[in-house]
């Protein structure tokens, strides 16, 4: 069932995406610096976490910086979330369980299913940095957003 209330959601998801991707991008959003080295792992830093119009949904966005080689260990995000991924900038290798890995560069986009396993996200250069943002529509309130497999039973 669709339910629409005063416009185009759809259109009103997509300009917020745009206007957070437009925050990220700003010098002050650049200004925390990424972990020191591959070994650590990403720094990973809330940028915009809001309820929507749409009853019991919010809307968080994070950005993920990775240093040359880094990468996250394989994951779970919240059983809600529908993500869309951004690449701000450098190259980032991703892959969910049961598809092919695939790198996307600057400007390119992704989205994974809710529920959908992340194996594989990582910096996909030895010798750049590579950042990105992930916008969650998700359940108000299911949280952690992402789960390491190490930690999950």
């Amino acid at each position: 069932m669709t339910v629409r209330r005063g416009g185009n959601t759809r259109g009103r998801i997509i300009g917020l995406t745009v206007l957070i991707a437009g925050m990220v991008a700003s010098p002050a959003a650049q200004a925390e610096p990424a972990p020191q080295n591959s070994d650590e792992k990403p720094l990973v830093r809330t940028v915009f976490d809001r309820p929507t119009n749409v009853a019991g949904k919010s809307l968080e966005a994070v950005t993920v910086s990775y240093r040359p080689g880094a990468k996250s260990a394989g994951h779970h995000h919240a059983g809600s979330a529908f993500i869309m991924a951004y690449v701000i900038s450098g190259a980032v290798r991703s892959q969910l369980e049961g598809e092919p890995a695939h790198v996307y560069q600057a400007g390119e986009t992704w989205s994974e299913s809710p529920g959908a396993h992340h194996t594989v996200s990582e910096n996909a250069s030895a010798t750049e940095p590579a950042e990105l943002l992930a916008v969650f529509l998700v359940d108000t309130g299911d949280h952690p957003l992402t789960t390491d497999d190490s930690t999950q039973t």
